[in-house]
């Protein structure tokens, strides 16, 4: 993700979707290096001129994550990584995934086990719909759900 912020894909394409795959991975856990740390990346060093390629984005390294990936929630039934990415990222950027059918049960656990987790947030019926489909038709472009 920050390499392709950082190569400016994501400024050159503005309507480029990525869907980062396990809520982005360890991205949610590492929010302070993302957004402070990189905040003053190349202030410390002098063999590369990173603070020029910093202040030439358009926006904090941070806010592309935020805001210009979508993440999905197949993390394997890890309830903590589950909690930790819908609190990193913004309800309109979650779709939802459960790796089906790569699972001991041959396809059905991590369907299952994913909607157990995100049942227990207690998620308003809007936030449920988003995670569950709208997100993944403002994504595709296509109508997924009939209404």
């Amino acid at each position: 993700m920050i390499r392709l912020v950082y190569s400016k894909i994501m400024d050159t394409h503005p309507n480029l979707k990525i869907i980062t795959h396990h809520f982005g991975g360890i991205v949610p856990m590492l929010e302070g290096r993302i957004g402070p740390g990189n905040d003053v990346m190349g202030s410390r060093t002098s063999d590369a001129d990173y603070v020029t390629l910093r202040k030439s984005l358009k926006k904090r390294v941070l806010d592309y994550f935020k805001e210009d990936f979508w993440a999905d929630t197949a993390v394997f039934t890890a309830a903590p990584a589950t909690r930790l990415g819908m609190e990193f990222f913004p309800r309109d950027k979650i779709v939802f995934a459960s790796d089906c059918p790569f699972d001991p049960e041959g396809g059905t656990m991590y369907p299952r086990e994913t909607l157990r987790i995100l049942d227990e947030l207690n998620l308003s019926k809007a936030d449920q719909d988003k995670i569950y489909f709208k997100n993944l038709e403002a994504v595709t472009g296509r109508k997924l759900v009939k209404s």
